[in-house]
C-alpha cells in the first residue's frame, strides 16, 4: 500500500509514531527519512515483514487481533491504523487500543457510504470500486463502515476527533465527506 500525503501531513515532524498493519513500511520510512520521526511498525505478513527491514524500518510482527499490551499506555505520539479496521473482528477494542497508546490516533478506511457504492447497492449488488476492490465472497474486509459511522463510534468511546476528512483519488475531501469520498480519514485524541 502506497501512503497518501494528506496522512502523512497529519504526523508532526519529530513524532514517535506506532504504524498497525504498517504493511512494507512506505509510510513509516517517509516519516522518519522526511520528518525525522521514530518509531515501530506493526505487521503480520511475512513478505512484508521482509519490505519493512529491506527499508530499514523498525518492524513488529504481530497479530493486532492480539491486541497493544506490549505498549505502555501514551508511548507513541502518534499511531497510525490505515485500512486496517475493517480487517479486524475487534475493530471497537482496537480502536480503543489505538487511543490508550497513542496520545492521537489517525484511522482511515474505506467509506462505504460514497456515492458509487450506495448506486452498486440500490442495484442490488455489493459494490466493487477501487476503494472496495474484491467481490463480495472474496474480500479480506469482515466489516464495513461509513464516515458517519465512525463519528457514531468515536462519541461512543469518548474520543474527541481532531481532524476528518476524505480522500478521493489522492485529493481532500472536506465537503460531503460521507458521500463524495471513498476514504475516511480521522485524527482523534482521547477526552
Amino acid at each position: 500500500m502506497s501512503f497518501d500525503p494528506a496522512i502523512a501531513a497529519l504526523v508532526p515532524p519529530g513524532s514517535r509514531v506506532l504504524d498497525l498493519g504498517c504493511g512494507s513500511g512506505e509510510l513509516l520510512e517517509h516519516l522518519i527519512r522526511h520528518k525525522g520521526c521514530t518509531g515501530y511498525g506493526v505487521e503480520l505478513d511475512d513478505a512484508n515483514l521482509l519490505a519493512c527491514v529491506k527499508r530499514g524500518v523498525s518492524v513488529i510482527q504481530r497479530n493486532l487481533e492480539e491486541g497493544l499490551s506490549i505498549f505502555e499506555d501514551q508511548s507513541f505520539d502518534v499511531v497510525l491504523q490505515l485500512e486496517t479496521l475493517q480487517h479486524l473482528r475487534n475493530a471497537e477494542q482496537m480502536l480503543k487500543e489505538t487511543a490508550r497508546v497513542g496520545k492521537t490516533g489517525i484511522v482511515s478506511f474505506p467509506n462505504f457510504a460514497h456515492w458509487p457504492n450506495r448506486l452498486q447497492v440500490l442495484t442490488g449488488r455489493m459494490p466493487v470500486t477501487r476503494a472496495l476492490p474484491y467481490e463480495w465472497y472474496d474480500t479480506p474486509n469482515i466489516r464495513v463502515g461509513t464516515f458517519a459511522d465512525f463519528e457514531v463510534l468515536a462519541r461512543k468511546n469518548r474520543l474527541k476527533v481532531l481532524d476528518a476528512f476524505g480522500l478521493q483519488r489522492g485529493r481532500v475531501v472536506r465537503a460531503l465527506p460521507n458521500l463524495m469520498a471513498s476514504v475516511a480519514v480521522f485524527r482523534f485524541e482521547r477526552e
